[in-house]
């Protein structure tokens, strides 16, 4: 799961994550179509308060199709589960299983990634203690899940300054709101919505984001604090 599309390797890559609640044998048909739309880095197969066996037979679906088109498959918060099923790594939050048991039974040839809210110091401690990825948000208002911070864009542009492990943008991403989050260093947004929902569905939503992500990549950072949250 690194930064970069076709040789680019400062390019700021889509990170989906699975819908709250979904039908997987329907949802794969919608999964194929973003995935056919463009680069996208990973999916993330969050599912709460399921049983583990509804994660399993999520993954059964979905994974194949996922690691077809060359992106990681994560699953939410269940390092086991990721082990069990082969999966390329898990993400966990600061209320899930602790990063240091979830890299101890992953073990270094998988991805684990970090919640670390809007705390430069939670990125940092999950930076040194061996993070593939520390994930920032919410930057912008979301109806997926319920927010416990509100990221300002300026950690973005201090992350990618100062430190070489990846950051994620979460919370509330669109085409219209993600290039001031590009501009500042984001390596991977991570959207929702704003792909599942998409009105012109989510190959379009693909699309149009590499597109955004192509121009904003473009661009020179700006002060975009007065845009995102």
């Amino acid at each position: 799961m690194a930064s970069g599309a076709d040789g680019d390797a400062d390019r700021c890559r889509l990170y989906l994550i699975t819908p709250p609640a979904f039908e997987p044998a329907a949802f794969v048909d919608d999964l194929r179509a973003a995935l056919d739309g463009g680069d996208v880095a990973c999916l993330q197969l969050r599912l709460k308060g399921v049983e583990d066996d509804a994660v399993r037979r999520a993954a059964e679906v979905l994974m194949p199709v996922t690691q077809e088109y060359g992106a990681a498959f994560l699953i939410n918060d269940r390092p086991d589960l990721a082990l069990e099923l082969r999966a390329d790594g898990c993400h966990v939050g600061q209320e899930d299983t602790p990063y240091a048991l979830a890299r101890e039974i992953l073990g270094a040839d998988h991805i684990v990634g970090v919640t670390c809210h809007a705390s430069r110091h939670l990125a940092m401690e999950a930076a040194e203690a061996g993070a593939d990825y520390v994930a920032f948000g919410a930057f912008f208002a979301t109806g997926t899940k319920q927010a416990k911070a509100a990221a300002d864009v300026d950690v973005l542009r201090w992350w990618s300054g100062i430190f070489e492990v990846p950051c994620v943008a979460i919370g509330g991403i669109t085409v219209e709101n993600c290039p001031p989050l590009v501009a500042a260093g984001a390596d991977f947004l991570s959207v929702v919505a704003g792909v599942w929902n998409y009105p012109d569905g989510p190959g379009a939503a693909v699309r149009a984001f590499n597109k955004a992500i192509a121009e904003a990549g473009r661009q020179a950072p700006v002060d975009a604090s007065a845009e995102v949250r």
